[in-house]
C-alpha cells in the first residue's frame, strides 16, 4: 500500500471532517423547518454528554476539570451556545452555500480579533487580504441590491461569534485541557438553552430523535477528525480544506432542497476563501502553526 505524507493524511483527514460537518449541518436544516434552534442545540448538546464522559473515560490524565482561567472559559462557553443557535437558524432561512459563503469570512474576523485580545500585530498584506476578504462577503450580501434578511445577520453573527471562540481558545488553549473547553462549551449550551425549553419545545417523534442523535455522534466525530487532522498535517494545509464545505453544500442543496447558488453568491465565496487562504499562509510562513480551535 502506497504511504502518504503528513500533510496529504492531514488534508485527507480534514476533508473527511468537513463532509462530516456538512452532512450534519444539512441533516440540521431539515429538523430547523420545525424546530427552534435552541432546542435543536440543547438536544445536541444533551447527547453529546455520554460520548464526552466517554472519551474523559478513555483519557488517561489525572487534572480536574476545572478551569484555571474561568472567566474565559465560561465567555468561550457563551460564544459557542451563541454561533451554533444562530448558525443553526442561519441555515434554516437560507441556502447552504449562501450562509456557508458568510461563516468563511470567520478567519478574516480572526485576524481582527486577534489585535485587541492576544495583542497580534497586523501587516498591511494580512490587513489588505482581510479587506478584500470583508468585501467578498459584502458581495454575498448584497446590501441594496437584494433585502438583507434575519438570516443574514444570523450568519454574521455566527461568524463573528465562531472568531471570538477561536480567539479565546488561542488565548487559554495553552493552560487549558481540551476536555475542559469542551466540557463546560457543552454545558453552557445545555444550560443556557434549557432555560429556553419551556418556551420553544416541541415534542419529538422516534424518527427525528434518531435524527438528532445522529447529529451528536456526526459532530463528535467531525472534531475528533479534525483534531487528528492538525496532529498530522501543518495548518496551512489543513486549515483550507474547510472551503471544501462550499462543494458539499452545492451538492446536499441541489439534491434534498432544490436550491441553486446565484453567481454572486459563487463570486463572494472564492474572494472570501482566497482571503482566507492566504491569511493562513501567511501566517504559517510568519510563524509555526498552531492547531485552529475545535469547538
Amino acid at each position: 500500500m502506497p504511504r502518504f505524507s503528513p500533510n496529504a493524511t492531514g488534508a485527507v483527514l480534514a476533508l473527511a471532517a468537513f463532509f462530516v460537518f456538512s452532512s450534519h449541518d444539512a441533516l440540521i436544516k431539515v429538523l430547523a423547518a420545525t424546530y427552534s434552534p435552541m432546542q435543536i442545540v440543547f438536544s445536541i448538546a444533551l447527547f453529546s454528554f455520554p460520548l464526552i464522559l466517554g472519551m474523559l473515560a478513555l483519557d488517561g490524565a489525572t487534572a480536574t476539570l476545572r478551569p484555571r482561567h474561568p472567566g474565559w472559559v465560561w465567555v468561550r462557553g457563551l460564544t459557542v451556545a451563541g454561533s451554533s443557535v444562530c448558525g443553526f437558524y442561519a441555515f434554516s432561512v437560507l441556502p447552504m452555500a449562501q450562509v456557508y459563503a458568510i461563516l468563511f469570512g470567520t478567519p478574516l474576523m480572526i485576524t481582527l480579533l486577534s489585535v485587541p485580545i492576544l495583542g497580534e500585530r497586523v501587516g498591511w498584506r494580512r490587513g489588505v487580504a482581510v479587506v478584500v476578504g470583508l468585501c467578498g462577503v459584502l458581495v454575498v450580501l448584497r446590501p441594496g441590491g437584494s433585502e438583507l434578511s434575519l438570516g443574514h445577520l444570523a450568519a454574521l453573527a455566527s461568524a463573528a461569534m465562531g472568531a471570538l471562540t477561536s480567539v479565546i481558545t488561542r488565548r487559554v488553549g495553552q493552560q487549558e485541557r481540551a476536555a475542559v473547553l469542551l466540557m463546560y462549551a457543552m454545558a453552557g449550551n445545555f444550560v443556557l438553552m434549557g432555560v429556553m425549553m419551556p418556551f420553544v419545545y416541541l415534542p419529538m417523534p422516534g424518527p427525528d430523535l434518531a435524527i438528532m442523535i445522529a447529529i451528536a455522534v456526526m459532530a463528535f466525530t467531525a472534531m475528533q477528525l479534525v483534531i487528528l487532522a492538525y496532529r498530522r498535517g501543518e495548518a496551512v494545509v489543513v486549515a483550507p480544506m474547510q472551503y471544501s464545505q462550499i462543494i458539499w453544500a452545492v451538492v446536499f442543496g441541489t439534491l434534498f432542497f432544490a436550491e441553486t447558488p446565484d453567481m454572486m453568491t459563487l463570486v463572494g465565496a472564492a474572494i472570501v476563501i482566497s482571503s482566507g487562504v492566504y491569511i493562513v499562509w501567511r501566517e504559517a510562513r510568519l510563524k509555526p502553526a498552531v492547531p485552529a480551535a475545535v469547538e
